[in-house]
């Protein structure tokens, strides 16, 4: 599982772009924000990753700041929401208006992110009105990419891998909690995938 590349920009492509590391690029989608950002950077950057694992390939999401990732994890959580409807809500807020968005029941303002309709508008304000409340208010200071944001953690990748092989996250997050419990914290993040598979094999 890949949770951070540092290289540079190759290319810009439709809904994402090719990050080159060391000779090796790798096609990573991204919101339009996150591209803005990497076209103003000189040299490397550092991109944080979601690696998402499904039955008939492997994903790579990437994202200029922790706090994208993060929101990017809680909306793909929402129903209806998957990786392109994500990337396409990050693409109209940042996380922190996104939030304030949420906070106020602005569901207009929602709407104007490509996918997003009346009903599922309603369905964000309603199902992510806890996280926004954790959500500090836009600050002023402009974030650029993440050069020294930390990689997500094995759980979290792990959970995240489970969702998207068809599982639920309340059957995901327990089956990763049981498997890391019996194996411990440092256990690699293929080994707790592993595990965790066996867990809802049960």
């Amino acid at each position: 599982m890949i949770g951070k590349l540092t290289g540079k920009l190759d290319a810009l492509l439709e809904g994402g772009c090719i990050f080159d590391v060391n000779g090796v690029g790798y096609l990573l989608s991204c919101s339009t924000k996150t591209l803005d950002r990497l076209r103003d950077v000189q040299g490397q950057a550092a991109m944080l990753v979601e690696t998402q694992v499904r039955q008939d390939a492997i994903v790579l999401v990437g994202f200029g700041s922790a706090a994208e990732r993060d929101t990017f994890r809680k909306l793909t959580s929402v129903q209806g929401v998957g990786t392109k409807l994500a990337l396409d809500i990050l693409s109209a807020f940042a996380p922190e208006d996104l939030a304030e968005a949420v906070r106020r029941g602005d569901r207009t303002g929602l709407r104007q992110a490509n996918g997003v309709g009346a009903r599922l508008a309603d369905r964000l304000v309603t199902e992510l009105r806890d996280w926004a409340g954790g959500i500090q208010p836009p600050s002023g200071i402009a974030a650029g990419p993440a050069t020294a944001a930390p990689p997500a953690g094995a759980a979290a990748d792990a959970v995240s891998a489970l969702i998207n092989l068809g599982w639920k996250r309340p059957e995901a997050q327990a089956a990763v909690n049981r498997a890391q419990a019996r194996l411990g914290e440092g256990v690699p993040l293929e080994s707790l995938i592993r595990d965790s598979l066996k867990e809802l094999a049960r």
